[in-house]
């Protein structure tokens, strides 16, 4: 089943003392990257974050928003007083080294609030991640299944989209394989003509060996079977890729894109043919169009 790199899923919870949001989106990328924004202290809980999200996806930029809010309580309003302590006691020590007067040690004294450390936000002090986590991480799975319902509803329409694309292709080869034993003949008898036109004030005489040798070896340079082969190959394996579970679908169908534009330049240059070209043609602007949509397969 193919999954789409683009999707989008959320979760929420709500309590009397708590609310928590989580939005999960995703554009193409070609390898995995995780972009985690969450207010504090939530911001502490991105390694568990990131571990969950790369269990559900491999490739694609991941942008992960974490809106936590809380009821605040009395508890939550505290002074570090060890941190405070400290700041006094370095301030007053400074204040008479440089020989400050007492106002300006007192102004220096009324700002150690505002350092860090000494007047922590609330609930900062009440946070325990190890009841934390089990509740957000409920929520985040919650947004993550949601998040893989969408990708695999547009994955389901793009497989559809390439295996009528794939049939297409195999359509268009067919219609090759059949045009190529005209080909040989077709050359024959334009070389036939060509030949009796030059030689109708003459007196020489080709021999039907010398026709046929040359026929035989234009017949041999334009022989497109093994190519057709190994594009018929391609294209089953393309379609084994799209239907069945497999790692890392995205990258095995631009490798398979990537061969069998290879092996129709090869046709479309051995054939020598316009009817031929007109098909090799249509096979390649066909693979362009794969080649758009598998842009967006994980």
């Amino acid at each position: 089943m193919l999954l789409s790199m683009t999707g989008f899923g959320e979760a929420r919870h709500q309590s009397d003392n708590m609310s928590i949001a989580v939005e999960l989106r995703a554009v193409n990328n070609r390898y995995l990257k995780i972009i985690t924004r969450a207010t504090e202290p939530y911001n502490l809980f991105e390694p568990e974050v990131e571990r969950l999200l790369r269990r559900a996806v491999r490739r694609g930029t991941l942008q992960v928003q974490i809106r936590c809010e809380r009821a605040a309580k009395a508890a939550d309003f505290r002074l570090n007083t060890t941190a405070l302590r400290s700041y006094l006691e370095q301030l007053s020590q400074l204040g008479a080294e440089m020989r400050l007067d007492r106002a300006s040690v007192n102004n220096l004294l009324a700002e150690a609030v505002n350092l860090p450390g000494v007047a922590p936000e609330p609930g900062l002090a009440s946070f325990q991640p190890e009841q934390e986590w089990p509740l957000l991480e409920r929520v985040l799975e919650e947004a993550i299944a949601r998040f893989q319902k969408m990708r695999q509803d547009e994955g389901q329409h793009m497989a559809q989209e390439l295996l009528a694309l794939r049939e297409h292709i195999a359509g268009e080869l067919e219609q090759i394989r059949q045009r190529i034993p005209d080909v040989a003949s077709g050359y024959r008898d334009r070389l036939l003509e060509r030949v009796r036109g030059l030689l109708t004030d003459t007196s020489i005489i080709v021999q039907a060996e010398d026709l046929i040798k040359e026929v035989a070896i234009f017949a041999d340079r334009s022989d497109i079977a093994e190519e057709a082969v190994r594009l018929e190959s391609h294209l089953k394996q393309f379609r084994d890729v799209v239907q069945e579970e497999s790692d890392s679908p995205g990258r095995k169908l631009e490798f398979l894109v990537q061969e069998m534009g290879r092996e129709t330049n090869t046709i479309g240059s051995k054939a020598s043919d316009v009817t031929v070209s007109r098909h090799v043609v249509e096979i390649k602007a066909t693979l362009e169009k794969i080649r758009e949509l598998i842009q967006n397969v994980e």
